[in-house]
């Protein structure tokens, strides 16, 4: 199956976002480390907006354009990432644990690891 490139308004948008991201010094002036640390940043107000139950668009874009410049620090784009991720979810299998969806083999192992402590 062919897998169609993100649209151009979201490809547009990545440009503008890295053209920024130069024009400001934060690639070259920066690190993936303090870039790591402006993602969890932005990763906590979206955070506090979820379980306040407010608006949380803002909170999403700015992650991607934290994820943008990390990319590009590293000679990626999200298209690629994208990608590599779709490839690697498609097939998986699992289970939702408490909300949360658990690949099937590490479940697997957990019960493997407890089947031998018993």
């Amino acid at each position: 199956m062919q897998i169609p490139r993100l649209g151009a308004k979201a490809q547009h948008y990545e440009r503008l976002i890295t053209q920024w991201h130069h024009d400001r010094n934060l690639i070259d002036g920066s690190t993936d480390k303090d870039q790591l640390c402006k993602l969890v940043q932005e990763v906590g107000e979206l955070s506090d907006h979820v379980c306040k139950g407010q608006n949380i668009e803002d909170d999403i874009g700015d992650i991607i354009v934290v994820l943008i410049n990390i990319a590009t620090r590293n000679e990626t784009d999200l298209e690629l990432c994208l990608d590599k991720a779709w490839n690697d979810i498609k097939d998986r299998k699992g289970k939702m644990v408490d909300g949360v969806f658990v690949k099937e083999q590490d479940y697997q192992s957990e019960e493997k690891w407890s089947d031998s402590n018993d």
